[in-house]
């Protein structure tokens, strides 16, 4: 199959574009997204600086308690290059979880929870080229996951985006001080499932 560029074929999950990508493409199930040239979706916690270019896609959840999964593959060239899930009440509440590479060359997980302005947090490197990412929320709670191997599961943060706004969910690219980055996504799931165990991630 080859890949598809057309704005008229529908986006994995019923996302939409809320900030166009420089480019992206569906092959199969997997969502190929290019971030532009120094892009970004963060406020700073000093300044209040808002940066809202990234690469954005939204969708509706299920009603209560759900899952959104992906496994996560990123062309990684310039520091804080990244692929990210994302829960998104307003542009004042919202949540990424990302596969994102360091100043000094790390690749890792990180994760940032805005509310108001953003709270910036480093989980761990990984050695691997494909992550997978999770968001689930139980109740008023969210929950960030990663895992080498989509089975076992490691939890990288709890938290409330505390706002009762509707929060949609989807897919983040960036390349804040780069020329751009192309992130794969590929298995995406968006389930109306509830996570049962915090620290296990099962």
């Amino acid at each position: 199959m080859n890949p598809t560029t057309s704005p008229s074929l529908p986006l994995p999950l019923g996302l939409a574009w809320a900030t166009p990508p420089a480019s992206w493409s569906l092959d199969g199930d997997v969502l190929t997204v290019t971030a532009a040239a120094r892009t970004d979706l963060f406020t700073d916690p000093l300044d209040g600086t808002r940066r809202r270019d990234a690469a954005l896609a939204l969708t509706a959840p299920p009603d209560g308690d759900w899952q959104l999964s992906a496994r996560v593959r990123v062309g990684f060239a310039g520091a804080w290059d990244a692929g990210a899930l994302i829960a998104h009440a307003d542009d004042e509440h919202w949540a990424k979880l990302t596969f994102e590479r360091a100043p000094d060359g790390t690749d890792g997980v990180f994760s940032v929870v805005t509310r108001g302005r953003s709270d910036d947090a480093v989980a761990a490197p990984v050695t691997v080229d494909a992550l997978w990412l999770r968001i689930s929320r139980t109740g008023d709670r969210f929950a960030f996951h990663s895992s080498e191997d989509g089975a076992r599961w490691r939890l990288v943060r709890q938290f409330a985006l505390g706002t009762d706004r509707p929060v949609r969910v989807g897919v983040v690219a960036q390349s804040p001080v780069g020329d751009g980055c192309r992130t794969a996504f590929d298995r995406l799931r968006l389930t109306p499932t509830t996570l049962a165990h915090l620290f296990d991630g099962r």
